[in-house]
């Protein structure tokens, strides 16, 4: 299995999935893709549970990889939290929330790390992982890396636009994390990192944001597993609704399906920022300034890997035959958030709620899954106004909320990083 870039030419070199882990961005700046999508195994079952499942999903991508008899301890390691769903008559949710910072994150994050390090250690290397965030990517790389050895890692986030218990989860490290508040929004953080990584001055460095394949890949894989006990649940191919910002998770869902995973229809549910919901209006993609909302994870305006989904979908009307989003605004997020509190006493977070309202507004499907990417309790300062008590705090949050808080103020210029 070989992997291009989102950009490549006739010309282009492939890589292995390891190589395209540790250069994290393409020399040319775009995104690794496979050169083709595997078939899923006959052979897949899901009967040895999640962490197992996503092993067999992952397999083929590291046929013949110097990962490829080290895969099956990183999934162990790696996955090794539950993955349930929430059901209410047909109307099932996805909780991605169990991982250590509770976040669906942590999936990617922490296989990434695991294979980095296994990597850097056969090879007695060094590596300096750059990772931008617009609140719970960089709390989840931060837990994943710390303390792993060969591996440095510099944390971006933007002031002021993170929640508050997120903010506690970037800057509660030491050792070998480094978080940076940077003036400027995500997409500046995002910015700096492309940056320098197209700086010839700089080397030793990779991401960990959704851009790298390593992040991509166990989202991938959680599809397949998700789909694959839905299947067996309703006897049906699944229906997503995902919270998208940077299109990482949903892009996730495309790989999964691509696959042969049992999977009918993908529905993206974003917040005000609308590059991907005008584009399906209009046919012109326009990347903008993001801005700021309740569902702060995904406030982006030039997501990263619409690359991803444009080698997928690479013409206007291929891409909306395939392609679902719709926009949600700060009231109906509040909105949703008591609606299902009110009819069940289920209590969601703003993310969570985007794909809820999307379902209900959008989704006619009897059978349906919302995908819930973070713990109500990570956004208290919303969540608990609307339902009208306090939510119990997960105890991975309440260690990293007591932790000293340590972190760069820097203007939006990666030079300021080295």
């Amino acid at each position: 299995m070989k992997f291009i870039s989102t950009r490549a030419t006739d010309n282009t070199a492939a890589v292995t999935a390891s190589e395209a882990i540790l250069k994290g961005l393409a020399p040319d700046g775009g995104l690794f893709i496979p050169e083709s999508f595997p078939h899923l195994s006959t052979s897949f079952t899901l009967a040895k549970g999640a962490w197992y499942a996503m092993y067999q999903a992952l397999q083929p991508y590291f046929a013949g990889d110097e990962l490829e008899g080290d895969l099956e301890e990183i999934c162990r390691n790696a996955f090794s939290f539950p993955v349930p769903f929430h059901a209410e008559k047909g109307k099932d949710t996805l909780e991605l929330y169990f991982g250590p910072t509770a976040a669906f994150k942590d999936f990617g994050a922490r296989f990434l790390a695991f294979s980095m390090e296994k990597l850097l250690e056969k090879r007695n290397e060094d590596l300096t992982i750059l990772v931008a965030t617009s609140g719970d990517t960089g709390g989840a790389v931060a837990s994943a890396f710390h303390g792993r050895n060969h591996l440095s890692v510099k944390v971006l986030f933007p002031k002021g636009r993170v929640a508050e218990r997120q903010r506690m989860q970037l800057t509660g490290w030491d050792g070998n994390v480094t978080s940076y508040e940077v003036d400027g929004t995500f997409d500046d953080c995002q910015r700096m990192v492309k940056e320098a990584f197209m700086d010839p001055s700089l080397s030793s460095l990779s991401s960990a944001n959704s851009i790298n394949l390593g992040r991509l890949l166990p989202q991938m894989a959680y599809y397949v597993y998700a789909s694959s006990m839905y299947e067996v649940k309703y006897g049906e191919e699944a229906v997503f609704i995902i919270p998208s910002g940077n299109i990482g998770n949903a892009t996730g869902a495309y790989w999964a399906k691509a696959m042969g995973a049992p999977i009918k229809r993908i529905v993206l549910a974003a917040n005000a920022n609308r590059p991907l919901t005008d584009y399906l209006e209009t046919g012109d993609y326009k990347p903008r300034a993001s801005l700021k909302t309740l569902a702060n994870a995904m406030d982006v305006g030039a997501p990263s890997n619409i690359e991803r989904l444009f080698s997928l979908f690479p013409d206007w009307e291929s891409f909306k035959a395939n392609v679902e989003a719709y926009s949600v605004s700060d009231d109906e997020i509040r909105r949703t958030i008591r609606e299902v509190y009110e009819d069940s006493g289920y209590v969601i977070c703003p993310h969570t709620a985007c794909a809820e309202r999307v379902r209900r507004d959008k989704v006619e499907e009897s059978h349906s899954v919302v995908v819930s990417t973070a713990h109500p309790a990570k956004f208290n300062d919303i969540v608990e106004k609307e339902i009208g008590r306090e939510i119990a705090i997960p105890a991975n949050l309440y260690e990293i909320m007591h932790s000293e808080s340590k972190a760069k103020s820097i203007e939006a210029d990666y030079r300021k990083l080295f």
